[in-house]
C-alpha cells in the first residue's frame, strides 16, 4: 500500500461516520495481536479490503464499513474464556456484530463479512466475495501485525551479533553493485 488510509479521501468519506463515533475510537485502548491496536488492525483490514474490493469491482463501500468494524468487541481476548461456546474466533464475529448493530445500520452484506470473517478457523462460509476479501485482509494484517515487529527485533539481534568482517563486506558490495 502506497498511499496510506488518511491520505485517501473516497475512502475516508466512506468511513467517516465510523470514525466519529467513541465506541468505534474505543477499539484503540486493546492491545491486538500483540503488536498493535484492535483500530490499527481494523483500519489496516478496512483500508486493504477498500483497494481490493475496488480492484476486483466488488462493493467497496461494503468492505471498507464491515472491515472496519469487524473486531468490534472490548475484551481481552486471552483473558476470555469461551470454550463452551465455541471458542474466540466463533464468538466474537457475533459480539462485534452486535456491537457495530448498536452504531450503525448494516445491509446484510455488511452483517456477512462481519459474521464471517474468521472463514478457515470457523466453518460457515461467506455468502459473498467482500466477505472473501475481508477474509483475507484480515489474515494478511493479522500476519504483518506479528510478522513485522518481530522482523525488526531479529534484524537488530543478528546485526548486533554479527561483526561484518572484510570477507562479508566485499561480498556486500558485490551485492550492491550488482543491484
Amino acid at each position: 500500500m502506497k498511499k496510506k488510509w488518511y491520505e485517501d479521501d473516497d475512502y475516508v468519506n466512506i468511513v467517516a461516520d465510523l470514525l466519529d463515533q467513541p465506541e468505534v475510537m474505543e477499539l484503540d485502548n486493546f492491545v491486538h495481536h500483540y503488536y498493535s491496536t484492535r483500530l490499527r488492525h481494523s483500519l489496516d483490514v478496512s483500508y486493504r479490503s477498500y483497494l481490493m474490493a475496488k480492484k476486483f469491482h466488488l462493493n467497496e463501500v461494503a468492505a471498507a464499513r464491515a472491515g472496519l468494524l469487524h473486531d468490534m468487541f472490548y475484551y481481552n481476548r486471552k483473558e476470555a474464556d469461551f470454550k463452551q461456546e465455541g471458542g474466540h474466533s466463533y464468538v466474537h464475529p457475533r459480539i462485534a456484530l452486535r456491537n457495530a448493530e448498536r452504531v450503525t445500520e448494516l445491509t446484510p452484506k455488511e452483517k456477512d463479512i462481519i459474521v464471517k470473517h474468521m472463514w478457515g478457523a470457523t466453518k460457515s462460509f461467506p455468502r459473498y466475495k467482500e466477505s472473501y476479501v475481508v477474509t483475507l485482509a484480515d489474515k494478511y494484517s493479522a500476519i504483518h501485525d506479528v510478522a513485522a515487529p518481530l522482523y525488526h527485533k531479529t534484524k537488530k539481534k543478528l546485526t548486533r551479533k554479527a561483526p561484518v568482517t572484510h570477507h562479508h563486506s566485499q561480498k556486500v558490495k558485490k551485492v550492491q553493485t550488482a543491484s
